[in-house]
């Protein structure tokens, strides 16, 4: 009974934080939260007594997706601090 609350609340943890993953204007967030769904998914499966899976599933998802994810982003340019006209994103740049 008490896993199952554990693992209920885990449940409900990882559908906010996809969610947000979702909803998240920013992509270095967006991808702070995939991580966060990875970990949480971790503890899961690690609940399950899927050891192989959860260490698996922390050393992939948590940190090859998310570092490499943080490092496109580092070195692309950034949408988010170009200023929004009217609801759409202007690309095109001034000479």
């Amino acid at each position: 009974m008490f896993y199952a609350g554990i693992f209920s609340f885990l449940a409900l943890l990882l559908i906010a934080s996809a969610w947000y993953a979702i909803r998240q204007k920013d992509l270095l967030y967006g991808v702070i939260a995939t991580g966060v769904v990875s970990l949480i998914l971790s503890v899961m499966f690690l609940l399950l007594q899927a050891p192989d899976v959860a260490l698996t599933e922390a050393a992939i998802g948590i940190a090859l997706t998310t570092i490499a994810f943080v490092i496109t982003i580092r070195n692309t340019e950034r949408y988010e601090n170009d200023k929004v006209e009217s609801g759409f994103q202007n690309k095109t740049k001034e000479e």
